[in-house]
């Protein structure tokens, strides 16, 4: 699973036009979301309802990558994976792998400390989704007695948000930028904290769908942000690595929020059981965390429209060789030229219908 993240990325991104690429990203990141819901609306449907206890929604989770799989088989590679292949092909006399292996030192040469920063930067986003919404639903239940299905809806609603947010936030930062649009998430959802960890009626629902509209509206921009700051070559590499090493790194964000909770005990409630304050653990962690996002974006690059082709990758010139990458760019302006050659050749046609 670790694997899919880069690849997935890369996919849906290298090729897309650079207008689209922000609210591309932000559809992308929102699959995350997406199968949240339907976890949560799944789990509520078939978990202790029947006879199977858990296993059902397993079974469940089964079939998604049957689907992939053939999804997947049935899509090409991207030009820009192929056009880089055929480069390799091309500069190495000893095989594509050597020169595949020159490229990695000369990314780790020039983006080592890139690499370091992408990981932190994903610790810190991971923190952020997952110290928002890991405890929020036993909170839910604990300290708002909220029923199952009451619980249910209101992860449903939080995740609408964050499909919503995602998609929007990806979108403007084309316009505003990766960096701003992070930051303004950020900060908006720090003063959504309150409402979303303190109010004790059913109005926390329309809380926890700003909040992950926050929360999934930063990470929205992250698909692009990081394809855009990673090294050509490795592209895939770095996009998933950071990501899962982040993961990594925010795997522990359960525990550190339920060793907090013993600090702050609540009464215990009619059933005896023991009971913590996970609401104001929450706010804690996320405002703790929010602003370790916003220094780290705003002490970090951008590269905003970025190129993706190989003729613009600095790194493959020195790995491959000038030779090699004069070709791409002659390739990347032959094609230019058909392009407008093409474009050309339609506009008579288009006027011609117009009048």
């Amino acid at each position: 699973m670790g694997g899919l993240y880069g690849n997935a990325a890369a996919t849906a991104l290298e090729d897309c036009p650079e207008e689209a690429r922000g609210l591309m990203s932000g559809i992308l990141q929102q699959g995350y979301a997406f199968g949240y819901l339907l976890c949560a609306a799944f789990a509520r449907g078939l978990v202790d309802t029947t006879s199977h206890d858990w296993r059902p929604l397993f079974w469940f989770g089964a079939c998604p990558p049957v689907l992939f799989i053939i999804w997947r088989l049935m899509l090409p590679e991207t030009q820009a994976y192929q056009e880089r292949q055929r480069l390799r092909a091309e500069a190495g006399a000893d095989g594509k792998g050597k020169v595949f292996i020159k490229e990695g030192k000369v990314a780790l040469k020039h983006h080592w400390l890139l690499l370091v920063y992408l990981v932190l930067l994903m610790a810190g986003f991971n923190f952020m989704s997952h110290g928002s919404q890991d405890l929020y639903p036993t909170m839910l239940e604990n300290q708002l007695n909220f029923s199952k299905n009451k619980v249910t809806v209101t992860q449903v609603v939080a995740n609408l948000g964050a499909m919503t947010g995602g998609t929007i936030v990806g979108f403007c930062s084309q316009s505003v930028g990766r960096r701003i649009s992070i930051i303004l998430c950020c900060i908006v959802g720090g003063a959504l904290l309150y409402p979303y960890t303190f109010v004790r009626d059913s109005s926390i629902i329309a809380a926890a769908f700003f909040q992950q509209f926050c929360v999934q509206g930063a990470w929205g921009v992250i698909p692009i942000h990081l394809m855009e700051l990673s090294p050509g070559a490795f592209r895939t590499f770095v996009v998933g690595t950071s990501y899962q090493l982040g993961n990594l790194v925010s795997s522990a964000s359960s525990t550190i929020e339920a060793r907090l909770g013993e600090r702050f005990p609540l009464p215990d409630n009619a059933e005896g059981e023991t009971r913590y304050d996970y609401g104001k653990v929450i706010c804690i962690f996320m405002a703790c965390v929010y602003v370790y996002v916003i220094v780290l974006t705003f002490v970090g690059p951008e590269n905003l429209r970025g190129k993706f082709d190989v003729a613009h990758d600095s790194d493959a010139k020195e790995a491959m060789g000038t030779r090699a990458m004069d070709q791409a760019g002659r390739h990347g302006r032959s094609m230019d030229e058909e392009n407008v050659l093409r474009d050309s050749t339609e506009k008579p046609e288009v006027a011609h219908m117009r009048d």
